[in-house]
């Protein structure tokens, strides 16, 4: 009875290692900092030893392996004995009864220890990976620092080979955008957050990676007022304008040299004194448009006028970028916006072919078609995306295959890709006699 005992105590302390390694290894450090921070026993053990893995790791598997011998050993020589003896008493010869006698005890030894001392304590730990680690995390620090010795000549060993393969022994612990991503698809997956609470979320995403010239009002969509222009249009331009504020620019848009305010510019002109335009420039925040889109947000919370010139590395005009942009790019397509949205952007045909908008943002796309977008490029649309697949200005009905999709150019306005098919790519193959 004492032997079974041992063995049913070796067998629940390899699930204690298991069920700690699991759960510290997959415990989140952020999680765990907010646990540190409310005052939760064991969380600040939990994420030292979470932070050091190799040594965490050198310590689990020292426990793991000798209670694997002892309990390979001890149910051996004890319970193998006992069984042999048994068999063999009842007409067993001793060839048999022998191997058999210690492969039964061996296998049902092992079965336990897969089922209560692998498997049950890993499921739990994945359940609840941070609460657990807390709970284990005192005991493991007390093993390590017995087997400091041992724990310290397996992690050197470890970072040796690591060296000789020219690795780093201890991979980056950093969180992907791709990881988020799918985060908020789980999270939305299982209503913990709304539909448009993960477009958000994926929009702010996008938002980081995107550099200006991504977000703004590119330069054939701007409204801008010419200063050289008569009163009166002037005047008819300001009662027909879109905008609160407008560009700017002396006889060309590439001489843009501020923004005015219609609202401001119209009482100007009610009053009796006599107008001049030059007066109601406001001097605005200029940016390259290579610079990112989050810089713009920082520069337009700070500027007193809410609109950014763009222009590019030789000084040419490009665009103009709003908070209205930003928003756009976090929220969506407005109605009143005055990118030609009267159509969305993408809209899913019964066939599962996509009708895209020339102008909608690559990475978007990206995401809707759910391929891979290199993180340099040199386009932010899919017509910018189109043209660098095919190097040369397309033309109505051109097809061009790219990532596993099919893309056909159904509609052009000048030179500018209008409307676009995607539909999934399916290559043909001939057939030899």
């Amino acid at each position: 009875m004492f032997e079974l005992l041992i063995i049913i105590f070796l067998i629940l302390l390899n699930g204690i290692f298991a069920l700690s390694e699991l759960a510290i290894i997959s415990s989140r450090p952020a999680r765990l900092n907010a646990m540190i921070e409310s005052g939760r026993h064991g969380s600040l053990r939990a994420l030292a030893l979470a932070s050091d893995p190799g040594r965490f790791l050198s310590t689990v598997q020292i426990g793991i392996t000798l209670i694997g011998i002892l309990s390979g050993t001890f149910s051996g020589i004890t319970y193998g004995e006992h069984l042999t003896i048994w068999l063999s008493a009842r007409g067993v010869t001793e060839q048999i009864a022998e191997p058999l006698g210690f492969g039964v005890v061996i296998a049902v030894i092992t079965y336990f220890s897969i089922i209560i001392g692998e498997l049950v304590p890993k499921q739990l730990a994945l359940r609840n990976a941070e609460k657990i680690a807390c709970a284990v995390a005192p005991f493991m620090m007390i093993v390590s620092r017995i087997s400091t010795p041992i724990v310290w000549l397996l992690d050197k060993s470890s970072r040796l080979i690591f060296w000789i393969m020219g690795q780093k022994p201890e991979a980056e612990n950093k969180v992907t955008e791709e990881e988020i991503k799918m985060l908020v698809a789980e999270a939305e997956s299982f209503g913990v957050l709304e539909a448009s609470e993960q477009r958000m979320i994926s929009g702010v995403l996008r938002l980081g990676s995107r550099p200006v010239r991504g977000v703004m009002t590119p330069r054939p969509e701007v409204e801008w007022i010419d200063l050289s222009a008569s009163e009166n249009e002037l005047r008819n331009h300001f009662i027909n304008a879109a905008h609160s504020w407008l560009p700017a620019g002396q006889g060309s848009v590439d001489k843009m040299i501020g923004v005015i305010d219609v609202r401001e510019a119209l009482a100007d002109m009610a009053r009796k004194s006599p107008f001049n335009i030059q007066k109601l420039v406001h001097q605005a925040p200029m940016m390259p448009e290579k610079a990112e889109a989050l810089d713009a947000l920082g520069i337009l919370k700070s500027a007193k006028i809410p609109m950014a010139l763009v222009h590019d590395e030789h000084g040419q005009f490009q665009g103009v970028v709003t908070p209205a942009d930003i928003l756009q790019t976090i929220a969506g397509d407005f109605l009143s916006s005055s990118r030609e949205t009267s159509e969305p952007a993408a809209v899913r045909r019964q066939d599962g072919s996509w009708l895209f908008s020339g102008w909608i943002p690559a990475d978007e796309m990206a995401d809707i078609l759910g391929i891979n977008l290199p993180k340099k490029r040199d386009y932010q649309t899919l017509a910018g995306f189109l043209m660098a697949q095919m190097g040369v200005i397309p033309a109505t009905g051109t097809i061009c295959n790219a990532n596993g999709w099919r893309f056909e150019i159904v509609d052009m306005d000048g030179v500018r890709i209008n409307k676009v098919l995607a539909s999934r790519h399916t290559p043909t193959h001939r057939v030899g006699r």
